[in-house]
């Protein structure tokens, strides 16, 4: 895109016409004078009047060129303000013009200084105001000065930048009013698509390298729960189980859950039932979401993000997110690990005189819709520390007020379209952000509610760090077409994309999955063998049991006959003995019986005849 000259160009310029023109006279007074001599001579007379010295051919004036009017000289006022406060030295990018009554003021173009954009800034407006356009002339401007960016694509419709734009007579128009020099132009796109969902390449990442804490941002889950599921993370890292994908993850909890994992979990401090059911349950839920598409293998390398094309000009790099609203938390968190990576991946540069690389983050409301204070911690510091990457950061969004404080804190730029005062709320909302902007003789309020699209209020940081004049601007023209580009040019451009043979297919190596089912398979064999021997142990001390009771039984038995032997023989004995005291006692008694019969006879008197 040409640009609007500055005051140095115009000074140059103005110095070489000078100089072209007493050069062109210098060339002009010799050839007259060598027409005069040879007139002369053809005449007979002597050159220059009979002898006489032929005037000097004058020489360049050393008197210098005017200087060129410094920016606002031929305006007043605040016009002429602006315009000075703009007119940066080093390398910018030009925005739009200043609107002055309505109408544009090319002798006041508002730009952005290219060393300042990693101060990060803000694209707002009600919908319908142009944010869209802008951010497609700033990704234009930037590829033009060699600036790689990455845009998030939610509409579709910055696929155009592939494609030069459409000339019409309203755009001409528009462009003349601006001073803009204006011709069609494709740019370096690069498509990409999250998980393959869409025309561009495939971007996935590792649940690894996503991490706990972005994560759980996008499962839903409380600060208990979050906690949980750190714990899980670090006894997956201790344990050298690589969580590659949603498998891998939800094979790692139940594992933790279960009789076999629970020792091993109650070591580093365990997780209750209830939380690891929920864990699960939204890991379940984000996977028939579609979600096991974005996480796994080969991952994306942030780095791939800064590239320039063979001439210079830096790729523009869009995120397709066709189906934003069915997973805002996810596809608004994946951007934001991007950018997390990014700091974690870049060198320290300093400050430099332009950008490593411009971050647009469209939808940027949905980054901070119901986040955990830590998330919103993190992201304050990513944000404040990424600039010293050289990585500047636009959010895009409707109002200031969809940004936490602390992130606004952090922009050195604002481009504010029109903004709507419908509703009592959107009255306060528009007093709100006119407060952040700096002072200025501008009713920023009937400004704001009266922009036309395309226009917007523009303040930014200028080189020496300083915010520059709150300036309502008409924004240029983008180059590229305004809209999709035409059916199949996605297709071409992924089709030729220097990333597809690389990220194309998915790769599923070995990993937390795998190795707990192997895991688990060897505690079910060990447990099987252990129980198998307990059975066996079990059967031999049964038998050994029964061998001692039969044994016990035996000796039992034969004590038993032993005692029975022994009653009998004392049976006998006492019959034996029994029988021959009888016998004596039968003589006893028969002797008796005699003695007594003879000692009664002899008794009574009688006596036993013989």
């Amino acid at each position: 895109m040409a640009d609007a000259p500055d005051a140095a160009e115009i000074a140059r310029l103005r110095a070489e016409a000078a100089q072209a023109a007493a050069e062109a006279a210098e060339a002009r007074a010799a050839a007259a004078q060598a027409a005069l001599d040879a007139a002369l001579a053809a005449s007979g007379d002597p050159p220059a009047a009979a002898g006489a010295a032929a005037p000097a051919a004058p020489a360049p004036s050393t008197v210098p060129a005017a200087p060129a009017p410094a920016p606002g000289d031929a305006l007043t006022g605040y016009a002429q303000e602006v315009a000075q406060r703009y007119a940066f030295t080093g390398p910018s990018i030009a925005l739009g013009a200043l609107l002055d009554g309505g109408a544009p003021v090319p002798g006041a173009p508002v730009r952005l200084p290219l060393a300042m954009l990693n101060r990060h800034g803000l694209v707002a407006g009600a919908t319908g105001t142009g944010k869209t356009r802008t951010l497609q002339l700033l990704a234009e401007e930037l590829s033009d000065a060699g600036v790689p960016v990455f845009l998030t694509d939610i509409k579709g419709d910055l696929t155009g930048l592939a494609q030069p734009g459409a000339r019409s007579d309203k755009l001409l128009a528009r462009t003349r009013a601006l001073g803009q020099d204006w011709s069609p132009s494709s740019f370096p796109v690069e498509l990409l698509a999250l998980g393959g969902a869409g025309a561009g390449v495939p971007v996935r990442t590792t649940v690894t390298d996503f991490g706990p804490l972005l994560l759980s941002r996008v499962l839903g889950l409380n600060d208990t729960q979050e906690s949980s599921l750190q714990l899980i993370f670090h006894w997956a890292d201790a344990q050298g189980l690589a969580l590659l994908d949603l498998k891998d993850l939800r094979s790692t909890v139940a594992y933790l859950t279960s009789d076999a994992g629970k020792p091993e979990l109650r070591d580093i401090g365990g997780i209750s039932t209830a939380t690891a059911g929920v864990i699960l349950r939204e890991i379940a839920a984000l996977q028939a979401q579609g979600a096991d598409a974005f996480f796994g293998e080969p991952a994306f390398e942030t780095t791939d993000l800064l590239r320039t094309a063979a001439d210079g000009r830096g790729v523009v790099t869009a995120l397709e997110l066709p189906d934003l609203q069915d997973r805002p938390a996810l596809f608004s968190t994946f951007v934001m690990w991007l950018l997390a990576d990014l700091f974690g991946s870049l060198p320290e540069v300093g400050d430099a005189d332009r950008p490593t690389l411009v971050f647009f983050f469209d939808e940027a409301h949905l980054l901070f819709t119901g986040a955990s204070k830590e998330f919103l911690t993190q992201v304050v510091q990513t944000v404040r520390l990424i600039r010293s990457r050289g990585v500047g950061i636009f959010f895009v969004t409707q109002t200031p007020q969809d940004v936490p404080a602390d992130v606004l804190a952090q922009l050195g730029a604002r481009v504010q379209h029109a903004l709507r005062a419908f509703t009592p709320e959107d009255a306060d909302a528009l007093r709100a952000t006119v407060r952040t902007f700096p002072t200025s003789p501008l009713n920023l309020e009937e400004v704001l509610t009266s922009l036309g699209t395309g226009e917007a209020v523009v303040t930014v940081l200028s080189e020496s760090g300083a915010p520059t004049p709150v300036a309502p601007t008409r924004v240029r023209a983008p180059r590229s077409a305004m809209g999709p580009a035409a059916p199949g040019t996605t297709e071409q451009v992924a089709a030729a994309s220097p990333l597809a043979a690389r990220y194309r297919e998915p790769v599923d190596r070995e990993s937390a999955y795998e190795l707990l089912t192997a895991r688990v398979a060897q505690q079910q064999a060990a447990a099987q063998a252990a129980r198998a021997k307990a059975e066996a142990d079990r059967a031999a001390r049964a038998q050994a049991a029964e061998a001692e009771k039969a044994a016990r039984a035996h000796d039992r038995e034969r004590r038993e006959q032993l005692e029975r032997d022994e009653a009998r023989v004392r049976a006998a004995s006492r019959r034996a003995r029994s029988a021959g005291s009888s016998a004596i006692d039968s003589l006893l008694r028969s002797a008796g019986t005699q003695l007594g019969r003879e000692i009664t006879r002899s008794l009574f008197g009688t006596r036993r005849r013989r």
